[in-house]
């Protein structure tokens, strides 16, 4: 009998014991659920958010930078030199084509104009067409028309932005000089570009 007490009672110790160890197991296995809120709080902490206004900072810069179009007065002056070195384009009697003559007129320093012009895209330039004075006054303003579109159509097949050429015609009401020979008619008959005021 004491033989089966004392083994009931080892049994019972080692129930319990089991048990114990059981119980330990159990709250090491309860362990585990405190570390996601430790990871929530990672979650938690928005720090995108500073990014965003960053962003939103340096965009503001981009958004002044398209206030500048219109070149400084050191560009404008070379645009200014530039222009003084394209004589004007001169034109047979009656014709709106461009002669060898104009072309060779016209290409002078305008590639240079033109990568001046593509940096200032609100920056233009008015090509003015001239006649002589014979014929009518409504039919000289058209052949000045056309005779300054010959010369735009030139200047964008050189680079030169289509946006920033205006066309104008005065006709025979401009002219350089008022002899009456063919050697004056030959002057009036052309065009002049020059630079549109900046609007301010």
């Amino acid at each position: 009998m004491n033989h089966a007490r004392k083994r009931t009672l080892i049994a019972l110790a080692a129930v319990s014991l089991f048990t114990a160890a059981c119980a330990k197991k159990k709250v090491a296995t309860a362990a585990p659920p405190p570390p996601p809120p430790a990871s929530a709080s990672p979650a938690a902490t928005p720090k995108p958010a500073p990014p965003v206004a960053r962003t939103a900072a340096t965009q503001s810069p981009t958004a002044t930078a398209p206030a500048s179009r219109y070149p400084n007065a050191t560009t404008r002056a070379r645009i200014d030199q530039l222009l003084a070195k394209i004589e004007d384009a001169y034109f047979d009697y009656d014709k709106a084509s461009l002669r060898p003559d104009a072309m060779q007129a016209l290409q002078a320093d305008s590639r240079e104009l033109r990568d001046i012009l593509k940096d200032y895209p609100d920056y233009k330039l008015t090509i003015e067409g001239h006649c002589d004075e014979r014929g009518s006054a409504e039919y000289n303003v058209g052949l000045g028309d056309r005779r300054a579109a010959a010369a735009k159509d030139y200047l964008v097949q050189v680079g030169i932005p289509a946006p920033q050429l205006d066309v104008i015609s005065y006709g025979k009401e401009r002219p350089v000089c008022q002899e009456h020979d063919e050697a004056c008619w030959q002057r009036n008959r052309r065009i002049h570009i020059m630079a549109l005021a900046q609007a301010k």
